[in-house]
């Protein structure tokens, strides 16, 4: 019966009054305890969409809290909702996503272009990648990169296929839906220009950097995320399976590697992770964004990158303002890398993401000096010198690292497309 109470509470809307019309009409009578459950229900889960067993713990918690529903259950008679087809559930904020309907995994293995079997070895909920830890039983390939801090960063790339499956659950399903506008990383039409511009001629401005960001983010968050967005458990179990994965024994030598990388999280190499990560911190990005404009001030996130600016008034209580920025942070499941912690103001060189933002958005005068050195030695003595990284593509390198000069600084750019122009290649 608590099971049966549980898929009555999960079948509509996350609201009281209409669990409150769901259960009267399952139940044949508006007893007088469901209100009080409902509310207790939409106070414990909001507006997401928890699994089945999520409930029935919340169910036997509340009985345990001795709620009159429990001596009532024997009254009960049995609810329609047990042997309804699983069908799309989105919020209310979801519903207007236009997002595919996939409401088993039959029509998720047939939205893949996947065979059953298929579709659950890429899901891999139970880490068999990760327990046989031979490359053939692994979708992903993977590159440690060491940090200045002497910490780790694991590159995760998907494999062909499982890339192909990705790309398709990015372009049919996550581009549809939008994205906080304080995001402004992996975003089209948006840029580290874009993300920088509030925060251009501002009387301070702070700069503050999350720790390990896209491994914070789990599975069973990915999996939540899906649900909200409307999908049945066993399809956004498959859906967060095949977005995330847990990497491999043989990778994970130390114990900081094991405690990030060896649970099923984000990988940061995948086309769904930027997107999820986005999506997956929109009520991050709602509560630093009321903070900020609750204290004067402006706020954007590039990925992991986060940065404030304001007036005068704002300046005198930037340390203060900092500070509950990391609780929020903390509150949030995330760690703030405080060695990056900057609090510029006008007096110093103020810089977000490679961009001076003192009075106007540009380069680092060091960084032009140095390409304009490059390219004027390919001049004089031939591009095959000044390739000191044998970069396979020398020539669209240097176009590529122009154009972003350009972009932020066209004076300086057509400079630098002047030199170009004469290098004999």
């Amino acid at each position: 019966m608590d099971r049966q109470l549980a898929r009555t509470l999960l079948a509509g809307e996350p609201l009281v009054d209409d669990i409150v019309d769901r259960a009267t009409r399952a139940f044949g009578k508006r007893w007088r305890w469901i209100r009080p459950l409902a509310r207790r229900y939409v106070a414990q889960f909001g507006q997401t969409r928890p699994r089945l067993r999520e409930v029935v713990e919340f169910l036997y918690r509340d009985a345990a809290a001795g709620f009159a529903w429990l001596r009532r259950l024997h009254e009960l008679p049995e609810a329609p909702y047990l042997t309804t087809p699983p069908r799309m559930h989105p919020v209310p904020a979801a519903r207007p996503w236009n997002l595919p309907t996939l409401e088993t995994t039959a029509d998720l293995a047939h939205f893949l272009n996947l065979t059953d079997s298929e579709l659950s070895w890429f899901a891999d909920l139970k880490g068999f990648g990760q327990r046989y830890d031979r490359p053939k039983c692994q979708h992903y390939r993977y590159r440690v990169l060491l940090k200045h801090s002497g910490a780790i960063r694991l590159i995760e790339s998907p494999k062909q296929r499982m890339k192909q499956l990705q790309r398709q659950i990015l372009t049919h399903i996550l581009d549809k839906i939008p994205v906080h506008p304080a995001a402004h990383g992996f975003r089209k039409a948006r840029s580290i220009r874009t993300f920088v511009a509030p925060h251009v001629g501002r009387s301070v401005v702070i700069r503050m950097d999350l720790q390990d960001f896209f491994p914070n983010f789990s599975r069973a968050q990915i999996q939540a995320f899906f649900r909200t967005a409307g999908y049945p458990e066993p399809v956004a179990d498959l859906l967060g399976g095949i977005c995330t994965n847990r990497a491999p024994r043989s990778v994970c030598k130390t114990p900081e590697a094991r405690e990030l990388y060896s649970y099923p999280h984000l990988p940061q190499g995948a086309p769904t992770s930027p997107a999820l990560a986005n999506l997956c911190a929109y009520r991050i990005d709602c509560r630093l964004a009321g903070l900020a404009e609750s204290a004067g001030a402006a706020y954007t996130r590039y990925a992991d990158d986060l940065a404030f600016s304001g007036d005068d008034d704002f300046a005198r209580r930037a340390e203060r303002f900092s500070i509950h920025v990391a609780a929020i942070l903390h509150e949030e499941g995330f760690s703030v890398h405080h060695r990056k912690t900057r609090i510029m103001r006008q007096g110093v060189r103020q810089h977000l993401a490679g961009l001076i933002t003192n009075q106007h958005a540009n380069t680092y005068r060091a960084d032009f000096d140095r390409l304009k050195a490059i390219l004027t030695n390919c001049v004089r003595l031939g591009p095959d010198s000044q390739n000191r990284d044998a970069h396979p593509a020398f020539r669209a390198h240097l176009e590529g690292r122009i154009a972003f000069v350009e972009s932020v600084n066209p004076a300086r750019g057509r400079k630098l497309r002047a030199i170009f122009e004469r290098i004999r290649w």
